[in-house]
């Protein structure tokens, strides 16, 4: 079976979106959940997050309140946000990424409209995934943190979630129906056109 790596961040809404896709394209592709810190890339690549730009923000929000109220995802946005996501990647990679783990943290923090500030929402998570309070401060677990961010980064990933199938990036929820397409068909990003777009010259560029 083909393998395929998702990288993702709890902070991002879409991320939790995503997961259900992901879920089903599991059953066709080898998927490896890879934890990583979304401001890490926004570092990497001198962006700002969605939820630093105030229209940008209250866009992102509604839009996702929308799109799960269509798709039937249970969703609630958490009492405040952006929040501090590390406790809840550690978490992640203590549980060494396992779809169930993964998914619980998600709907812990998507789902019930909790304050993912408050302690008890992690030590809950952490006795549900039997994991000891002491390891998500290890040194080895931070550094997996540290290791799978740079990963992403060197693999161009720019942000959260995104997909990565044979060195191509796909990005988003939406990139997901390009990633289902790229699955049944690897000739949809080889075409004429398609080259051509991935290697189009820059015309002008702003100066910051």
């Amino acid at each position: 079976m083909k393998q395929a790596d998702w990288y993702f961040d709890f902070i991002s809404p879409f991320a939790y979106l995503a997961m259900s896709r992901i879920e089903v394209l599991s059953q066709l592709v080898e998927i490896r959940l890879q934890p990583i810190l979304f401001a890490g890339l926004l570092e990497h690549w001198g962006q700002k997050g969605p939820a630093e730009i105030v229209p940008k923000r209250i866009w992102t929000y509604r839009w996702c309140t929308w799109l799960a109220a269509r798709e039937g995802i249970p969703f609630r946005f958490p009492a405040s946000h952006p929040f501090n996501p590390l406790p809840y990647l550690r978490l992640a990679v203590a549980a060494k990424a396992r779809p169930m783990a993964v998914r619980s943290i998600f709907d812990a923090l998507w789902t019930s409209g909790a304050d993912p500030g408050d302690p008890s929402v992690l030590e809950a998570l952490m006795r549900s995934l039997d994991v000891d309070p002491a390891e998500i401060q290890s040194d080895t677990v931070k550094s997996a943190l540290r290791a799978s961010t740079a990963q992403a980064s060197a693999l161009g990933v720019f942000g959260v979630p995104t997909l990565v199938v044979d060195d191509h990036t796909f990005w988003g929820v939406d990139g997901l129906d390009l990633a289902q397409a790229y699955l049944d068909d690897p000739g949809v990003l080889d075409t004429d056109e398609m080259k051509r777009v991935s290697d189009l010259p820059i015309g002008v560029a702003r100066r910051f």
